[in-house]
């Protein structure tokens, strides 16, 4: 192999390395509408919680804290499906149309990870 062909090989190994940087590094423009959804259901979820650890610390009756421990559950749930949708039809989309490898174990890997 010639200098040329190893300098385009390593060219081509750093361009696959820097698709594949890991979820971390990513960041992602949203939508400032998918933006505020999200910040909202946190806040409302940020705020289920300081109820709960304020119910502890009252000594509330514990079926009235484990309630409101499912709903704060239930919502942070739903903040996840909502996440998981706009990262199929935005990302996912992407960089299947981009023909960006490894996407589909990307993909699998995540939903893996989800489903613990």
């Amino acid at each position: 192999m010639g200098l040329k062909e190893t300098g385009a090989t390593i060219m081509k190994e750093k361009r696959l390395a820097e698709e594949r940087q890991p979820d971390c590094c990513r960041t992602k423009e949203r939508d400032p509408e998918e933006d505020r959804d999200l910040i909202c259901r946190l806040n409302r979820i940020e705020g289920q919680i300081r109820g709960l650890k304020r119910m502890v610390e009252e000594k509330a009756y514990c079926p009235d804290i484990l309630t409101q421990a499912q709903a704060a559950s239930s919502a942070l749930n739903a903040f996840q499906r909502v996440l998981l949708e706009n990262h199929l039809k935005t990302c996912v989309v992407d960089d299947i149309k981009a023909d960006k490898e490894g996407t589909v174990e990307d993909l699998t890997n995540l939903l893996r990870r989800l489903m613990r």
